[in-house]
């Protein structure tokens, strides 16, 4: 039997656990839960002004806040995580458990007391609870991969699905909820759009957790959270030992991390005004050619994860990196030396450039997130493996931490550098020219952010013992040590 047909278990040896399909995809309905509860939480500023008379500098403040507090908070699942131990599971209860908590402050915050009168301090004590409730939820699911398989050729499926409907739920729900519904309300954000918005997408979530919880019930089961030694329970000393002594996770840190900030960086509406509005001239159908180059860039994934499964995960994020930066580098060379307003007309040729480029560049990235997914589920295996303990809720929420830390500081970053184009009182509009200033910092921040940002990354990866080869042994001395305890526990003393 030639090797391309032989299983991941039968080449590398191992026993490798597999999901099923359908498995998969119920976990991937996790997207249903997140990124629903992403579009309606982006209204909250429109439930803050209507439902409770904040000012929108205030707003401003709670909500940074909020992003503070909910990178504490990521970290500090790992200590509920590590004791929620039942007959019903772990990963169930957690996940329908936070989903609760999200969806009564969802209800409260939107419906239930918006518009009865109430002030700042409801508002922020309902904001802080569905933080605490997005926290179980998000960090419950970021663990659940690893449990699921360890096969490599498997794990990068998990990242395909995932990234398909963290990229589609959030556009049905924008046409959903401001295309069918928003006309219902007279086209505008009031008290009656926003219970709506709001009891819409708590049905959503609800779908979602309850496929999840499906998907994962078959692994729920106490003992596949062992390690492979009796182990105390779980002290914050031990996330900092996590996080001085994971050597995959700290290249990972370093690597997402700068990653994401030059994202969302290069996400905030101020800059998509400057390159979309200014610089390309046609608000409008640039922002209508992005979602063009977005959609089919999701069936690029699947290419990677195919690339991922034989190469490993590292090996995936240095690829997909250098063709995101080569990608990245002829569009900054088009924008210098072709004509950028040209992107505005359509069915010119800088459009079709343009479209193709973008195109290729969103399904590197794609591929990048896809090889992400499977590589901290590597990272978790790793700390098993190092340390002899099954701690994935500290893996993730430690990274989670850093990485928010890190992106919070995006709007500073956007803001501060608008202002240095003289925006101290105004903000850039699309009718503004197109200065030589504006031209240069709206493509460093664009384009030169991200290519720093993946420079840094392959600068990390020069450092992680992650190899695919190294992978499979991790998985034998897993397999070995959980062969060994087992024995041990069943000898007679």
């Amino acid at each position: 039997m030639s090797k391309k047909h032989l299983s991941a278990s039968e080449i590398d040896g191992v026993q490798y656990r597999r999901a099923k399909l359908w498995q998969i995809i119920c976990y991937a309905c996790n997207g249903l839960v997140g990124m629903s509860v992403y579009s309606l939480i982006g209204m909250a500023s429109y439930s803050a002004s209507i439902g409770y008379g904040i000012t929108t500098a205030v707003v401003g403040v709670i909500l940074t806040g909020s992003r503070i507090l909910d990178a504490v908070t990521d970290p500090l699942l790992a200590f509920v995580y590590d004791r929620v131990n039942t007959r019903f599971g772990k990963l169930r209860i957690l996940m329908i458990a936070g989903y609760l908590i999200e969806a009564v402050a969802l209800y409260c915050m939107f419906t239930g007391f918006s518009s009865k009168g109430m002030g700042l301090p409801v508002f922020a004590l309902l904001y802080v609870f569905y933080v605490i409730g997005y926290t179980i939820t998000n960090m419950t699911a970021q663990t659940i991969p690893a449990i699921m398989t360890n096969d490599p050729k498997q794990r990068p499926t998990i990242g395909v699905w995932t990234t398909a409907f963290n990229y589609l739920v959030p556009m049905v729900m924008s046409m959903v909820l401001n295309v069918a519904l928003l006309p219902k309300f007279g086209g505008q954000y009031n008290q009656a759009f926003l219970t709506a918005a709001c009891n819409v997408t708590l049905v959503v979530a609800a779908v979602g957790t309850v496929l999840v919880c499906l998907g994962v019930a078959a692994y729920d089961k106490p003992e596949n959270f062992l390690g492979t030694k009796k182990t105390e329970p779980l002290k914050m000393a031990d996330i900092i030992e996590v996080l001085t002594h994971n050597r995959p996770l700290q290249c990972y840190i370093a690597s997402n991390a700068s990653d994401k900030l030059a994202q969302q960086v290069a996400s905030q509406a101020i800059i998509n005004t400057l390159f979309n509005g200014i610089l390309i001239g046609n608000m409008g159908l640039a922002t209508i050619l992005s979602v063009i180059g977005m959609v089919p860039a999701i069936f690029f994934a699947a290419f990677g994860a195919k690339y991922v499964g034989k190469h490993g995960s590292k090996n995936g994020i240095v690829t997909w990196t250098y063709v995101s930066m080569t990608i990245t580098a002829m569009l900054v060379l088009f924008f210098i030396f072709g004509t950028p307003t040209q992107i505005g007309v359509m069915g010119s040729p800088s459009m079709i450039v343009y479209v193709v480029l973008t195109l290729l560049l969103n399904g590197s990235n794609m591929c990048i997130t896809t090889s992400n997914t499977s590589y901290m589920a590597d990272a978790i295996d790793y700390e098993l493996d190092r340390s002899g303990r099954y701690i994935p809720a500290v893996v993730s929420g430690t990274y989670s931490l850093v990485d928010k830390l890190i992106s919070s500081f995006a709007a500073v970053i956007a803001t501060g550098a608008v202002a240095l184009l003289g925006y101290t009182t105004t903000m850039p509009q699309p009718t503004d020219p197109c200065t030589s200033a504006i031209f240069w910092m709206t493509l460093s921040l664009k384009f030169g952010l991200p290519l720093i940002g993946w420079v840094v990354t392959l600068l990390a990866m020069r450092g992680c013992p992650l190899t695919k080869e190294e992978m499979v042994q991790v998985q034998k001395r897993i397999a070995e040590k959980k062969a060994a305890a087992k024995a041990a526990a069943e000898t007679p003393q």
